[in-house]
């Protein structure tokens, strides 16, 4: 891989590597990475919580006792779709002001954006704080790699704030809905399709039950930044031939949540809302994180982007879930900063880009941010 000149060339290096996850196979991207930071004097371990899926954690030191600064973003990306690409989705190919591939948007740009800024600081003759940048296998999956760093011994050690460079368009949020997610499953028993009235359908059982969870109530207040939680029904499963009474049928629900509340009493929730005609069980999930606007950092990185989206920016938080559910937990709860150049709008779209301008505007605010932390 050559070496890059700038942020540009630095993304569509990291779009070369195929991280799909599955199966991920983030390992000669984690390397790739690593070799960058290691050659302006990080020091970089690597961890695996599988075979290739690699994480990287990068340290670069400072002069005093000040809690480093923390930047962290993923390298996996999710699969293409169905819908076949106009453009070379691993090539980063370039029109428009537009980088175009797979993880352009979500995140590679923002792991280019946050590396670029990394190796310019670590020019910096005497940083007083240091740097740490955390970089994560296997995050689209529930965030597989930030797991099993937090499950390990003196892996993380202490970060005094958090950058995550997911995709914002360079506008902050300071905080994330939780996600949890069930299969609610119901059963019947088979018959012969000719005599239904010999078997019980447990696929109109679980029809029964999607119908009746577009009426959930959570009965909870919306999050004064994150809103309202909200539920999806995303799969459903039954039956195994056209000619018979189904006796197994499953729903895949997922169900995003703000603070305040927990996922066993949301399992149980549902369970007194559909009855003993269901079966729960809890699947995986990942926490909501909300870090108080008037949080003195907070307001610092407001200041930094104000010149740039032409306003205050105001408390606001993300839907989707990140690497911060477990990092900042683990962490103690340090201030934390949802803030990348991708558009979100463009996640895990089919011809994903990110617009360059947003990119270099990117770098710029992730270097005012960490010389305003290091200086």
């Amino acid at each position: 891989m050559a070496i890059f000149t700038n942020s540009i060339d630095l993304t569509r290096n990291l779009l070369a590597f195929n991280t799909i996850n599955p199966p991920g196979q983030e390992q000669e991207c984690a390397k790739y990475l690593a070799s960058l930071l290691e050659s302006v004097g990080f020091q970089v371990r690597c961890y695996e919580f599988a075979p290739q899926r690699t994480t990287i954690v990068a340290r670069l030191s400072g002069v005093s006792n000040c809690l480093p600064l923390c930047f962290t973003g993923h390298i996996d990306t999710v699969p293409l779709g169905m819908t076949a690409w106009s453009r070379d989705p691993l090539a980063g190919e370039i029109a428009d002001d537009k980088i175009y591939g797979r993880g352009s948007t979500d995140m590679k740009s923002g792991v280019a954006a946050m590396t670029a800024v990394a190796r310019q600081i670590a020019q910096l003759p005497t940083p007083k704080a240091g740097l740490m940048l955390i970089l994560t296998a296997g995050e689209e999956t529930c965030c597989q790699g930030a797991y099993h760093l937090a499950s390990l011994d003196n892996a993380l050690g202490e970060a005094g704030a958090i950058v995550v460079g997911e995709p914002t368009a360079n506008y902050p949020s300071i905080g994330h809905k939780g996600a949890v997610r069930f299969e609610i499953r119901t059963k019947g028993i088979t018959a012969h399709a000719s005599m239904p009235e010999q078997g019980i359908n447990a696929v109109y059982k679980a029809a029964q039950a999607v119908l009746r969870l577009q009426e959930f109530d959570f009965q909870i207040a919306p999050h004064s930044s994150l809103g309202k939680p909200t539920l999806n029904v995303g799969t459903i499963t039954g039956g195994i031939n056209i000619n018979s009474v189904p006796d197994r049928c499953a729903i895949g629900v997922d169900i995003r949540t703000i603070p305040g509340q927990n996922h066993v009493e949301i399992c149980q929730q549902l369970q007194n809302f559909l009855g003993d005609e269901v079966e729960i069980e809890l699947l995986n999930e990942v926490q909501s994180i909300a870090t108080d606007d008037k949080n003195e950092w907070v307001q610092s990185v407001f200041e930094v982007l104000e010149p740039y989206l032409k306003t205050q920016p105001v408390a606001k938080g993300a839907t989707f879930f990140t690497d911060a559910s477990v990092l900042t937990p683990k962490f103690g709860y340090p201030p934390t900063i949802i803030l990348g150049p991708g558009e979100p709008e463009m996640a895990h779209k089919t011809d994903e880009f990110c617009h360059i301008s947003k990119l270099e505007e990117g770098v710029e605010i992730y270097r005012k941010i960490a010389e305003a932390w290091c200086r």
